[in-house]
């Protein structure tokens, strides 16, 4: 036997396990989601400002309840994987930071809210997270974050924002977003799983353009059922999808990124139409910590937030918020 054809069968015989390794079993679960991030936790001196609130409930389907158009586009664009589609509402609710202004400060962030429909193609491979979403809604009154808020003050006694009536009017918003995450395992301390989830992530539509790259740790066990926690756009998100590896999973996480933003409807005025806006800071950052604990079929996750300034003339540091999820297999 020479050596070329020794290499060859050397070769071959690896082959089988590779791809042994690469196939993902089919996952016969939906995932069902529940998330909401709110400033009010975010220190001792309770107060909304800035980013308010986002609320979201997502789906996302089985790997094997994906229509076959949509798994042939992932699969020409990120290879061989599982693929899942989802669907999510959201709505997202921001003030500037003096809300007792009946005429809302000009420097100041405007009030708005955020209304919106995502659509999600995911593709997932050994070691990589792939995510294509499609987001459609209006931001303005029609969204229904003054009616949220001012019921929500009113339930529990904590005086209303009052300026209101010069929020962003109703302007349709889309944003289409691609994200890779990589899952990068870094070694074991005893029985504990450590990694870094280096993440790149570009967005375009009127809503905001920007491009985001950004790098999170773990520490815990079971690292290998998700890519990280999930987080409504912008920020580090590892997304819905998980399915768990071992009866108790679990980790503590640390990141951080840096966003380039060439476009905020939320900060600038549309060049259709004029309104209340500021000078947008064109980079931002973001540090954020926290856990995910994974048992009997669902997920618990919680992130602490801190984000650089977004505007100029922004007071008060760094914008602090939390944001919490509940996921469950079905």
């Amino acid at each position: 036997m020479n050596i070329r054809t020794a290499t060859t069968l050397a070769v071959l015989s690896v082959l089988p396990s590779v791809a042994a390794r690469a196939q993902l079993a089919p996952d016969t679960a939906a995932i069902w989601t529940l998330q909401d991030e709110n400033a009010s936790v975010s220190g001792s001196n309770v107060t909304d400002r800035l980013y308010v609130n986002g609320l979201r409930l997502g789906w996302m389907s089985p790997t094997t309840k994906v229509p076959n158009f949509l798994q042939d586009l992932a699969r020409t664009l990120w290879g061989e994987g599982q693929q899942r589609v989802g669907i999510d509402l959201a709505q997202q609710i921001y003030t500037p930071i003096d809300t007792s202004l009946v005429i809302p400060d000009p420097h100041d962030r405007p009030y708005a809210g955020v209304l919106l429909g995502n659509f999600t193609l995911l593709g997932d491979s050994e070691d990589t997270r792939s995510v294509l979403t499609l987001s459609l809604g209006l931001i303005g009154p029609a969204s229904g974050a003054e009616n949220l808020q001012s019921s929500f003050h009113n339930l529990i006694g904590q005086e209303p924002a009052l300026g209101w009536g010069g929020q962003i009017q109703n302007t349709p918003a889309f944003q289409l977003l691609h994200e890779r995450t990589w899952r990068l395992p870094i070694g074991t301390v005893g029985a504990l799983e450590t990694d870094a989830l280096p993440a790149l992530t570009v967005a375009v539509g009127n809503l905001r353009t920007y491009a985001q790259v950004g790098m999170s740790f773990r520490f815990g066990q079971g690292l290998d059922s998700d890519f990280g926690v999930p987080r409504l756009r912008p920020g580090l998100s590892g997304g819905d999808a998980f399915r768990p590896t071992r009866p108790f999973a679990w980790y503590i996480f640390a990141g951080a990124d840096g966003q380039a933003v060439a476009y905020d409807e939320l900060l600038e005025s549309s060049p259709f139409r004029g309104g209340p806006h500021v000078s947008r800071i064109w980079d931002v950052g973001e540090m954020q910590g926290g856990f995910a604990i994974m048992a009997y079929g669902m997920r618990l996750t919680f992130a602490y937030v801190a984000q650089t300034q977004q505007f100029n003339g922004q007071s008060g540091g760094l914008h602090q918020f939390g944001s919490a999820s509940l996921s469950i297999r079905f």
